[in-house]
């Protein structure tokens, strides 16, 4: 499947936020998240994600059908590095997980993003970590590490991937 990252537009926010809520609902089997008395899990900062340069959102569609399939949001809250991005919030609708549609998505937003990285996996999810470790692996050529619930790449990984990309496709 082609995929495509689309810029969420204000006036699509509305749906990201839908996809966040059912997102949130999935990691709190895990997490211990609660919602509140409105139904809702909270999240303070969905609404600077159109009112900060620092953070992206992206829906994640097929190219040709347009399908939505998932959603990434991006921001510049680094854990260790200085300088970088990192995945705040990334899921696949369910129906379309388990193709490469995740991985594909994840190595274009690391493509659109350059400088160093930091991607948690949803905490105490271990398909998450084990999604994440395959797809941070394979995109830094396993120069990576994971410390406190967090990959950190070990070089520039937009450098590895140009230096590497004949090997990487």
């Amino acid at each position: 499947m082609n995929i495509a990252l689309e810029k969420v537009e204000i006036g699509k926010k509305d749906i990201l936020f839908r996809l966040l809520q059912y997102s949130l609902f999935e990691e709190s089997i895990n997490d211990g998240n609660c919602m509140g008395q409105d139904a809702l899990f909270a999240y303070p900062w969905f609404e600077d994600y159109f009112t900060e340069i620092e953070r992206k959102a992206y829906f994640i569609r097929d190219r040709e059908m347009g399908t939505l399939l998932g959603f990434a949001m991006i921001n510049t809250c680094m854990k260790r590095n200085v300088g970088g991005h990192s995945i705040a919030e990334f899921m696949i609708i369910p129906k379309f997980r388990r193709n490469k549609i995740g991985t594909k998505a994840a190595s274009m937003c690391f493509d659109m993003h350059r400088g160093n990285w930091e991607v948690s996996p949803s905490y105490g999810s271990r398909q998450a970590y084990l999604f994440w470790k395959s797809v941070v692996d394979e995109y830094t050529g396993g120069e990576n590490t994971f410390e406190e619930g967090s990959f950190f790449s070990t070089v520039n990984i937009r450098r590895w991937r140009m230096k590497n990309r004949c090997s990487v496709r």
